[in-house]
């Protein structure tokens, strides 16, 4: 993977401003254009293991457990993002991207990256135990198959389960998304250690409150509901992956690294 320019020890986040997230859902329509075939390639990988996991929930007759499970896919974003970057990156740099390119990412991820990694799985094993105790708790061994159109039985007795399930999972995810939103991508790119970079990410997401935690509704609601669609996530995965690769470059600007 080609470096960019070593940058200082400390970044200091520019500030984002309202105008740059419509800005980075334009930009990350236009880059899933120009790269549909290697990003629907590595989407695709993704809409199948939430193929599994539903198929798993529907098989034990679990429906309610669809929306932790959609939840949870908020907890692994950043493993699943991390794919997309280097074929922005070919494309930038003028070369043709590849789906390739996306799976030696993953084997060439500096190692804060898997430690950030390794907090996404724990945290989504520790939601998906947390719920489905809340589940035995709430809904008890009811078989609830799938129902259409929501795929969720709305039961008097899941409505309950879906809110505090939701709450939950909802704030493991923004405690995440805190802090590696900016990091990823700067780890990615190399241009600071772990610590570091984690501390860049909550200084950009505090510095811009306001817009990063609405950036942040916007892209669990997306996450979530393409879940719920399955072939949502074809679109929705890469071009959230797109826009928050130039969110990050809004904050961060290579210039920065000179």
């Amino acid at each position: 993977m080609q470096q960019v320019p070593a940058s200082p020890a400390v970044l200091r986040p520019q500030r984002l401003v309202f105008g740059d997230l419509i800005l980075a859902l334009r930009q990350g329509w236009e880059t899933f254009q120009n790269l549909l075939g290697p990003s629907l390639a590595w989407a695709g990988l993704d809409v199948a293991m939430g193929l599994f996991f539903l198929g798993i929930a529907g098989k034990m007759q679990v429906a309610p457990m669809v929306l932790p499970l959609g939840i949870g896919f908020l907890l692994v974003a950043p493993l699943l993002l991390i794919g997309f970057f280097p074929l922005m990156r070919a494309w930038e740099q003028g070369h043709k991207p590849r789906f390739q390119q996306a799976l030696l990412a993953i084997r060439q991820a500096p190692g804060g990256f898997w430690v950030i990694g390794g907090i996404c799985i724990f945290l989504f094993l520790i939601w998906i135990s947390d719920a489905a105790v809340l589940y035995a708790f709430m809904i008890g061994p009811e078989p609830l198959p799938y129902a259409a159109p929501l795929l969720i039985p709305l039961k008097p007795s899941v409505i309950p389960f879906l809110f505090w399930s939701s709450l939950m999972g909802l704030a493991l995810a923004f405690a995440l998304f805190i802090i590696a939103s900016f990091s990823v991508p700067l780890l990615y790119e190399q241009r600071l250690s772990l610590t570091a970079a984690i501390s860049a990410s909550v200084r950009a997401v505090f510095q811009n409150a306001l817009v990063s935690f609405l950036w942040g509704w916007i892209f669990s609601g997306l996450l979530v509901i393409s879940v719920l669609g399955l072939p949502l996530l074809f679109i929705t995965l890469p071009v959230l992956a797109y826009a928050c690769f130039f969110l990050y470059r809004r904050a961060f600007p290579l210039a920065e690294a000179a």
